[in-house]
């Protein structure tokens, strides 16, 4: 009997994070997972993604040097202009989509960031020329339910920075005006800790999932936020039974890998950020070995964190012969996020080249493969029972 698939769209895509770990098959470093093997194979899921789109030209040149053997159609676009497109009769979306997701854009509500929130001062192409309101960067998430309306998914997806619920009436905005998409959704939201399902980084962020309701009445059944959830599977300490996995520490990140002045190949490795050291400033401090790792934010230079500082700089992490004070290096960072190693973060190609400032930045947008992994496992259990 062939194994049934499920259809994926995928918007605000980047470098595909969220993709990868919905799609599955894929390696992460075992300690990620419990296992004491160095690496692990993360079995491949039901789920095709089968569209994608970004604005970012080094998203497109990601996705086809590293993802061009799959079956998405990419396309380098806005999700303003796809939609208007569609809008006019222009076959844009494919049909009979199960899942849509997307991280709409979060600099308008990170505490980092300028919190214009709705009112931000950046246009759909991230440009300062806004011509219609409902078209800036702050309102995206309102294209994402034009995409949801058009597409009709069994399910969606939506992530967002943790400040977004300090933003209470802009957060409980977001999730009624995703309630009311269509012919309507039930709207779970929570904030998920990253260590707590093996992801090795202080990440927290909002995810909401929304399901059809249309779909639940279909099949007679209905949803709770527990049962669409991934449950917790790490923890700081010693649990009664050993219920949970101790989180994973900083030194088992970068096994296998040689310090940059070393490494003869890959350009993600050999890449980091040469800023200097500028004490209390955000991205300067060094990344704990016996803890994980801060957030990997979407910075570049000063504010990528440093892999090694010395010890008058308050360094603890010990630098051994042929080891220097330095930044995290792009590897470092997607190691972080768990990404595999055989993707491409730094590549040199002409006018096909990613920088190291854009890798990082890549790399730091990105939802970590193995998270988004573990939240599509229920919902993918779910399809499978009902249609």
């Amino acid at each position: 009997m062939k194994k049934k698939k499920f259809r994926h769209l995928s918007l605000f895509s980047g470098c595909g994070g969220m993709d990868i770990g919905i799609n599955g098959n894929f390696e992460v470093i075992g300690n990620f997972i419990g296992s004491k093997k160095k690496w692990v194979k993360i079995p491949k899921t039901k789920f095709d993604t089968v569209f994608a789109n970004d604005i970012k030209d080094s998203s497109r040149i990601f996705w086809e040097q590293n993802l061009k053997n799959t079956n998405t159609v990419f396309k380098h676009e806005s999700i303003v202009d796809l939609v208007k497109k569609h809008k006019k009769g222009i076959n844009i979306f494919p049909k009979n989509i199960d899942l849509v997701t997307g991280g709409f854009p979060c600099q308008d509500f990170s505490v980092s960031g300028w919190r214009k929130g709705f009112d931000s001062h950046k246009s759909h192409l991230n440009t300062t020329k806004i011509k219609n309101k409902n078209e800036t960067r702050g309102k995206l998430y309102l294209w994402m339910k034009e995409v949801i309306k058009i597409t009709q998914p069994k399910f969606f997806i939506a992530e967002n920075v943790k400040g977004l619920t300090n933003l209470k009436k802009i957060y409980e905005t977001i999730k009624n005006d995703f309630k009311n998409t269509g012919r309507g959704y039930k709207v779970f939201s929570r904030e998920i800790f990253a260590p707590d399902f093996g992801i090795p980084q202080s990440r927290r962020r909002i995810f909401f999932i929304g399901v059809s309701k249309d779909f639940l009445k279909r099949n007679k059944i209905d949803f709770n936020e527990d049962d669409l959830f991934p449950e917790k599977e790490f923890s700081d300490k010693d649990t009664l039974f050993n219920k949970y996995l101790r989180y994973p520490i900083s030194k088992s990140f970068f096994v296998d890998l040689k310090e940059p002045a070393e490494e003869k190949k890959d350009l993600s490795q050999i890449s980091y950020s040469k800023a200097k050291f500028f004490p209390k400033l955000q991205g300067n401090i060094e990344i704990k070995e016996n803890g994980f790792a801060p957030t990997i934010r979407s910075e570049h230079h000063g504010n990528i964190e440093f892999r090694y500082l010395k010890k008058t700089n308050g360094g603890k992490n010990k630098i051994d012969k042929g080891k220097i004070q330095r930044r995290l290096t792009v590897r470092e960072c997607a190691r972080i996020q768990t990404f595999p190693n055989n993707i491409k973060f730094v590549i040199k190609d002409g006018k096909n080249s990613i920088s190291a400032s854009s890798g990082y930045k890549l790399v730091g947008d990105s939802v970590p493969p193995l998270l988004s992994y573990k939240i599509i496992k229920k919902i993918e259990k779910i399809l499978s029972k009902y249609p």
